[in-house]
């Protein structure tokens, strides 16, 4: 994504990292329906067996990884590259971000949505739902109903990679039943547990079970030895039933508009569900790119939660 393309940033925000979807033996029914859902998406997909997957990732065990899908032009994204390209962005079309000021109160009077906060009140005919895992708390303010949005934690972790061994060019590395993965992170090695575990909204922290899942993971399916941990941390990932983003207005309140649900995708759905929001705002209807692709207004509607 560059300045000419896109009007945010003056340097590419897209890296090559690529994918590698391995399977253990008891796995390769996985495989072969990952194969026949992915392969139509992308011609440059390959599949490898064992020595093919450990030409790119020597230290997968070989009976651990019997055959793989590789995804060459998967990327990595430069996310705080993103991040301030949109709020450079915001300031610049007169927009303000305000900190520390979560909503106490949230009422619909005279035609406009009249939000309490610390910080004051704000109003406008149309609010955005975008408060990630707190967006039924949200909508609970507003008295609505919520639409079952659930918060699950995430694990990471960085470990030193291993020793003599050129980790830099390794695709993200994970199994196909999504038990764990791990990839090159500014020359050590980020893993996860791939853990999914529903919690409360709230300022997760990293669960030490998981952790050692983790560990414990990464050195089953790799000859990687891990004698520390230099870092680790949680995230909420968030869902609703159906899996698919909430994107649209509340057909039970005017002007209520949700942005909520991207699971795992927040940040690569990041461009096509923010323009999606904003022709379903101003137009009702989804930009015709993004409409070509077969998606329609009502997949993504709170309306399919409201019986």
């Amino acid at each position: 994504m560059k300045r000419g393309a896109a009007g945010l940033v003056e340097h590419p925000i897209l890296t090559p990292r690529g994918v590698l979807l391995y399977a253990a033996p008891d796995q390769m029914p996985d495989l072969e329906q990952a194969w026949a859902e992915l392969a139509p998406l992308d011609e440059s997909l390959r599949r490898l067996d064992s020595d093919g997957a450990r030409e790119i990732v020597p230290v997968l065990r070989p009976e651990r990884a019997v055959a793989a899908i590789h995804e060459p032009k998967a990327t990595d994204i430069d996310v705080h590259a993103l991040h301030g390209a949109y709020l450079r962005l915001l300031r610049r079309r007169g927009g303000e971000l305000v900190t520390d000021a979560p909503a106490t109160a949230l009422s619909f009077r005279n035609g406009a949505w009249i939000v309490a906060t610390p910080a004051g009140e704000f109003a406008g005919p149309v609010v955005v739902n975008a408060a990630g895992a707190w967006a039924d708390a949200v909508a609970r303010l507003a008295d609505l109903p919520p639409v079952g949005l659930v918060p699950k934690r995430r694990t990471a972790l960085i470990v030193p990679p291993p020793a003599d061994i050129d980790t830099s060019r390794w695709p993200l590395t994970i199994d196909v039943e999504e038990t764990g993965y791990f990839k090159p992170e500014a020359g050590k090695l980020l893993v996860s547990p791939a853990d999914e575990t529903p919690v409360e909204p709230c300022d997760v922290q990293p669960d030490e079970l998981d952790v050692a899942f983790a560990i414990d993971r990464l050195m089953h399916n790799t000859t990687i030895e891990v004698r520390r941990v230099e870092r680790k941390w949680a995230g909420l990932r968030c869902f609703v039933a159906d899996k698919t983003p909430v994107v649209g207005c509340d057909p039970l309140a005017p002007g209520f508009f949700w942005l909520a649900g991207q699971g795992g995708y927040g940040i690569q759905t990041a461009d096509a569900m923010a323009r999606s929001a904003a022709a379903l705002l101003t137009e009702n209807r989804l930009p015709p790119d993004i409409a070509a692709l077969g998606l329609l207004p009502e997949t993504l509607s709170p309306a399919r939660f409201r019986g």
